[in-house]
């Protein structure tokens, strides 16, 4: 028993126990879905501390499968929305968290992810806000659902995500990087972030052969500016990256209309035309894109 408030403390998910519910699903981790399961305790709860909780959140988890990292989270956060797209897989959480996470606030959202716009609350009480967003997120739709929640749920104030090492590398990129680019500056719109550790291939379920490390964000305090200037940014950080080691002159040429006219527009921002799209950070977007 929790000595605080005299509940159950949560069972966390072993390797065998992953197996035992993947057999009794007849569920096999699938590429398509992009799944791998975390099997190791000690990593879940190593990945929550990665999260920063203090307790008193609302976390979304993306993709929780199996529910290992579920779980994780119910030991530390005030509650967890779970959104699963797979039936099988979100039939069996309820039963795993009802049985290994007795008396802990859990709801489950069954759609998916890139689709979802609201969290409703189970009992009919009304839409969830997320404080944190905490998730092993599938490969396959890492980037564009990350930027989805982010997007939707503007109570979003923090979050960690487990993605492939590239992909994160990708993510907490900064200007001048050779792997920095609209992954990088797309989240920079949203948020500060940073690597927050490494994690093996053996813990998954099963052993990818990719490494996977961990991206920990931070919400600006102040928004960069409103939803028309984030599409403008967007839309000109998209013509930026869209002929990488071309000159901005050149890149920005059909978003602006003309070569000529992407050049008015950098100048008129303070950015030399010659510059590349990778030499820019998201501050720059804005300018060129408020220039328009």
């Amino acid at each position: 028993m929790s000595a605080a408030n005299n509940v159950p403390e949560v069972q966390l998910l072993g390797g065998n126990d992953i197996r035992e519910l993947a057999a009794k699903l007849d569920v096999m981790p699938t590429k398509k879905l992009g799944q791998n399961f975390v099997t190791d305790p000690n990593t879940i709860r190593r990945i929550v501390a990665a999260a920063k909780l203090t307790g008193d959140e609302t976390v979304v988890e993306i993709g929780p499968g199996l529910g290992s990292l579920t779980l994780g989270l119910l030991e530390v956060a005030k509650r967890v929305v779970a959104v699963e797209i797979d039936p099988k897989l979100a039939g069996e959480l309820e039963a795993t968290v009802a049985a290994r996470a007795v008396g802990r606030d859990f709801t489950l959202v069954r759609g998916d992810a890139l689709q979802v716009t609201e969290l409703p609350a189970a009992d009919g009480s009304g839409l969830i806000a997320p404080d944190a967003l905490v998730a092993n997120l599938p490969y396959n739709i890492s980037v564009p659902v990350l930027l989805h929640f982010l997007e939707t749920f503007k109570s979003l104030q923090t979050g960690l995500v487990l993605v492939q090492a590239e992909v994160a590398h990708r993510l907490a990129a900064t200007p001048g990087s050779k792997v920095y680019g609209v992954p990088s500056v797309k989240l920079a719109w949203y948020a500060d972030s940073a690597l927050a550790g490494n994690v093996g291939r053996t813990i998954f379920w099963p052993v990818p052969n990719v490494d996977s490390a961990l991206v920990f964000f931070a919400k600006r305090e102040q928004p960069l500016g409103d939803e028309a200037l984030r599409v403008a940014v967007f839309a000109a950080i998209d013509a930026a990256f869209s002929q990488r080691r071309k000159t901005l002159r050149q890149a920005l040429a059909d978003w602006a209309g003309s070569a000529a006219e992407a050049e008015r527009i950098l100048k008129a921002a303070g950015i030399d035309p010659q510059k590349r799209g990778e030499q820019l950070d998201v501050h720059d977007f804005v300018r060129i894109a408020s220039a328009k």
